[in-house]
C-alpha cells in the first residue's frame, strides 16, 4: 500500500514573508491537492538571533491571503506537532546522540576563533574553506561547550534522484563535516529538517535549489538513521530581470506589499505558477484548481525564471477584468484603497477598469473626476498652437455645450463635432486640449464618456477656468 503524500514548506520567521516562499508553497500545496495528500507548514525557528517579532503571523497571513490553507502546522495542530522547530529540542538532541553512538558523527569542541583561523590559511593557500578534523580524529573528552558534527565519509560520491533535475552527485571529498547540533542545545536546518521530515511522514520534498548542495548531507542523514528517503524536488529561484537571485535590492520581495499594491491573489498565484512552469496547451491565464489538475513536476524548467513585475501587471488587470464592477467596488473599499464613496465608485469605475492594473491606481486614475486641480498651460497649449488659439477655440465650444439640455455622451460629441466644422484643428489637437482642460490629465478614459461623467456643470466651469487662466 502506498504512503499517503505529505508535503511541507519551513519558513523562517526572519522578517517579511517572501514571495519565494509563497512560490515554493504554492507548488507544494497544488503538489498535495493533485495527489490528495496533505500540506503542511512547520516553523524553522531555530536560529533564534534572526528571529522577529510579528514574522511567524505574517506568515499565516500571507498563506491565508494567498488562499494557501495548510492541514497541519502551527496553527491548525496535528498528529505530529508541535510544528515549531524551537519546541522539539530534546527530539533533536535524542537524535544527534543516536547519530554520535553509531560513528556517524562527533564532538567537536573546536573555538570559533580556531576554526576562522584554519578557514583563513585555507583560503592562503587557494583551497575552499572546510572543516579540518581535527575532533573527528580525537573528539574530546569533556562535552561541555560541544557541537555535534555529521562525520562525512571522504571516499565515494553521494547521489540522489530529483523529480526536476534528474541524478545529482556529489563527490563526498567536497561534502564538509557539517554541524548537526550547536553547543546551545538547538539544531541547524539539517539536523532538524531531516529528523522532522522522517517523523513526519514527509514523502516528498519540494524546495528551492538553494537547499540543492545541501540535500547530499541530508541524504547522508537519512542513510545514518537507516530511513527511507523522501523524494527530492528543488525548484529553480526566482531570478531579477539581470537573471541574479531575486533580492529586496531589485525587487519588492514581501508578500503583504504585493497585498498593499493591490495584486489580487488569484493574480499572484497565477503568476507565481508560471515562473519556471507552463501549462501544457500554452495557456497563460488559470486558477488554482486546473493548475492542481495540470501539475507536473516533471515539467518544472530547471533554469531560473525572471521575475518580471510587468508581466504580474498585466494578469492582474486581466484578473481585475473579470470581477464585476459591484464586487470590485466592495473591495477597493474593503481593501482601504479608496477615499471615495460607493456612489462615486459607482460613477466612474465602468471607465477605468479597464484600465486598472493594480487596485492602488484606482484613486489616481479617478481623482480628476471629484477633485479641482492646477493645470499648467504650458501643458494646455498644443505642438503648432498658441495660448490665444487655444483660448478661442475653448470659448467657441462653451457655448454649444451650455446650450446642451441632454448631458449624455453622445449629445456631447454631436455638439462638439457640429462645431468643430467652424476651426481647423484635428480631432487629436483638439481632443487633447478639451481633455487637459476639463480634467487637467493627458490620460483618461474616452473623451466625450469622461466629460458625460463629470457632469455639465463641473466640465463648463473648469473650461471656464482655464479660458480665464488662458486670459491672464
Amino acid at each position: 500500500m502506498s504512503k499517503k503524500t505529505r508535503v511541507r514548506i519551513a519558513p523562517s520567521p526572519t522578517g517579511d514573508p517572501h514571495i519565494g516562499t509563497a512560490y515554493t508553497a504554492l507548488f507544494n500545496y497544488a503538489f498535495a491537492r493533485k495527489n490528495k495528500g496533505d500540506f503542511i507548514v512547520r516553523i524553522e525557528d531555530t536560529d533564534q538571533t534572526r528571529l522577529v517579532q510579528g514574522a511567524e503571523e505574517e506568515i499565516y497571513e500571507a498563506l491565508d491571503w494567498l488562499g494557501l490553507k495548510a492541514d497541519e502546522g502551527p496553527k491548525q495542530g496535528g498528529d505530529f506537532g508541535p510544528y515549531k522547530q524551537s519546541e522539539r529540542l530534546s527530539i533533536y538532541k535524542k537524535h544527534a546522540q543516536e547519530l554520535v553512538e553509531k560513528g556517524a558523527a562527533f564532538y567537536c569542541d573546536c573555538s570559533s576563533e580556531r576554526l576562522q583561523k584554519v578557514r583563513e590559511e585555507q583560503q592562503s593557500r587557494g583551497q575552499v574553506p572546510h572543516y579540518d578534523g581535527k575532533c573527528r580524529e580525537n573528539p574530546p573528552t569533556q562535552l561541555t561547550k560541544t557541537v555535534v558534527r555529521l562525520k562525512v565519509p571522504k571516499e565515494g560520491e553521494t547521489s540522489f534522484e530529483d523529480l526536476i533535475r534528474g541524478k545529482v552527485t556529489f563527490k563526498n571529498s567536497d561534502i564538509d563535516d557539517q554541524v548537526l547540533l550547536k553547543s546551545d542545545g538547538f539544531p541547524t536546518y539539517h539536523l532538524a529538517a531531516v529528523v522532522d521530515d522522517h517523523l513526519m511522514e514527509i514523502t516528498d520534498v519540494i524546495r528551492g535549489e538553494d537547499w540543492l548542495s545541501s540535500t547530499s548531507k541530508h541524504v547522508l542523514l537519512y542513510q545514518a538513521f537507516g530511513w527511507e528517503l523522501p523524494v527530492f524536488a528543488h525548484l529553480p529561484l526566482l531570478r531579477n530581470p539581470d537573471k541574479s537571485k531575486l533580492s529586496k535590492r531589485k525587487n519588492p520581495v514581501s508578500v503583504l506589499w504585493y497585498r498593499q499594491q493591490g495584486y489580487l491573489p488569484e493574480a499572484l498565484r497565477n503568476f507565481l505558477a508560471l515562473m519556471g512552469w507552463s501549462m501544457p496547451d500554452g495557456k497563460e491565464i488559470f486558477g488554482l484548481e486546473e493548475f492542481v489538475e495540470k501539475l507536473d513536476l516533471k515539467r518544472v524548467d530547471p533554469a531560473g525564471p525572471v521575475f518580471d513585475n510587468q508581466k504580474l501587471d498585466w494578469l492582474n488587470g486581466e484578473y481585475i477584468r473579470k470581477i464585476s464592477e459591484t464586487d470590485l467596488a466592495s473591495t477597493l473599499i474593503k481593501g482601504k484603497f479608496t477615499k471615495f464613496s460607493e456612489a462615486q465608485m459607482k460613477l466612474v469605475l465602468p471607465l477605468v477598469k479597464e484600465r486598472m492594473k493594480k487596485l492602488s491606481e484606482f484613486d489616481q486614475l479617478v481623482s480628476y473626476f471629484f477633485e479641482d486641480s492646477e493645470i499648467a498651460v504650458d501643458l494646455l497649449v498644443q505642438k503648432g498652437k498658441t495660448k490665444e488659439e487655444t483660448k478661442k477655440v475653448l470659448e467657441i465650444f462653451e457655448k454649444p455645450l451650455k446650450q446642451l439640455n441632454s448631458w449624455e455622451k453622445d449629445k456631447i460629441e454631436e455638439a462638439i463635432k457640429n462645431k468643430q466644422k467652424e476651426i481647423d484643428w484635428s480631432n487629436s489637437d483638439l481632443f487633447m486640449t478639451l481633455r487637459l482642460a476639463a480634467t487637467g490629465s493627458r490620460a483618461t478614459p474616452p473623451l466625450f464618456d469622461t466629460l458625460e461623467a463629470l457632469g455639465k456643470e463641473k466640465t463648463l466651469a473648469r473650461l471656464g477656468q482655464v479660458v480665464a487662466k488662458l486670459s491672464d
